[in-house]
């Protein structure tokens, strides 16, 4: 079995820095806690089956890349997508 690392590299890449422009606002009453992760992984796996792989890659019956843009997503969001607080103005 081969495995491509490119698609895995260039997914990953992608989907990291794409996890570090997520903020959250604190306004919007919204949380990004461990369910989401979960979900959003959940989901991510069933549509990187129903994608299949790249042509003429045979290695897994998923979408590796969009596996590893799904998993660069979350370890960006972890590690530098921090909460956003108000800036407070002096007067």
């Amino acid at each position: 079995m081969i495995i491509y690392i490119g698609p895995l590299v260039l997914g990953f890449l992608l989907g990291f820095i794409i996890g570090t422009r997520i903020k959250v606002n604190p306004e919007s009453g919204l949380k990004f806690d461990s369910t989401v992760y979960l979900i959003f992984l959940i989901i991510a796996l069933i549509v990187a089956y129903l994608l299949g792989p790249f042509p003429y890659y045979h290695d897994f019956p998923l979408a590796s890349g969009f596996v590893a843009a799904a998993v660069g997503i979350i370890v960006g969001k972890i590690l530098f997508g921090k909460d956003r607080t108000p800036q407070k103005t002096e007067d």
